[in-house]
């Protein structure tokens, strides 16, 4: 099977700072992790090689320090990387994105699975993945909780999987090749090796623009976003509400007078 993972770098710190210009997230500078979904969808990725064999390629797309999320990957265990990054790319939403992504998926070619995490911490959009999946015209499950089996001696591929729902979750097939989004009931992430450690130190990884991807540049970056963010602003903070002091009886009493007063 070749699988790939498509991961994001996204900061490790609550005090997210936004560009005033241009209403996007400031990624420079900043400490930065893997997106903690992703790494749920690289440890799927890795024991699905385990039980099928083939390969895992992770993708991320990103300005030079997401770099530092592929060495990462690469350390997990997964067998080569692809940095996306070109200046054309900045300011894109999660439609250019996936866009982006596909293409550069599309490059890659003959592959069975892609698995992306079910979310970016800093978006929480949910939306990336299933973009994919429409630019690419694959079959697609999201919120997936377990994978119960491949059926890679049919014609065509069959993957048997289990999809999360509110109360409880549906059994689903998909024909390969296919995208998934995962949730953290999944697996739990596995710490890197010092095996892998040295790969990641050594490993050249190679770096795709839109030279190689070949878009046009209206359908990318803030050009290609349909989604425009005209305002950034931290919501007013709630008034306390208030409490009623005294016996049970009593507040409740008062309680009970302040509901009257609001009708």
């Amino acid at each position: 099977m070749k699988i790939l993972v498509c991961i994001k770098q996204v900061p490790d710190t609550t005090e997210v700072k936004i560009n005033p210009e241009t209403n996007t997230l400031i990624r420079e500078g900043i400490d930065s992790i893997i997106n903690p979904f992703d790494m749920y969808a690289i440890e799927e990725a890795l024991r699905l090689r385990e039980r099928f064999g083939g390969e895992v390629i992770a993708i991320t797309m990103g300005p030079p320090q997401a770099q530092g999320a592929l060495r990462e990957a690469v350390s997990l265990g997964v067998d080569s990387v692809i940095h996306l990054c070109d200046r054309k790319f900045a300011g894109s939403d999660t439609w250019a994105t996936s866009l982006i992504l596909a293409r550069a998926i599309e490059k890659v070619g003959d592959y069975d699975l892609v698995i992306c995490g079910k979310q970016a911490s800093d978006g929480d959009t949910a939306q990336v993945g299933p973009g994919i999946a429409t630019h690419l015209d694959l079959p697609q499950a999201t919120y997936v909780r377990k994978i119960d089996t491949i059926h890679l001696d049919t014609q065509p591929k069959i993957l048997v999987l289990e999809r999360l729902l509110e109360e409880g979750y549906e059994l689903l097939e998909l024909q390969l090749p296919a995208l998934i989004t995962v949730v953290k009931e999944i697996n739990e992430p596995r710490f890197p090796s010092l095996r892998g450690k040295m790969k990641a130190k050594k490993i050249q990884i190679p770096t795709w623009g839109n030279t190689d991807l070949q878009i046009r540049e209206e359908e990318i970056g803030l050009k290609g976003s349909p989604t425009q963010v005209v305002k950034v602003f931290t919501p007013p903070q709630k008034e306390g509400g208030k409490i009623f002091k005294g016996e049970e009886a009593e507040s409740v009493a008062q309680l009970f007078e302040e509901i009257k007063d609001l009708l």
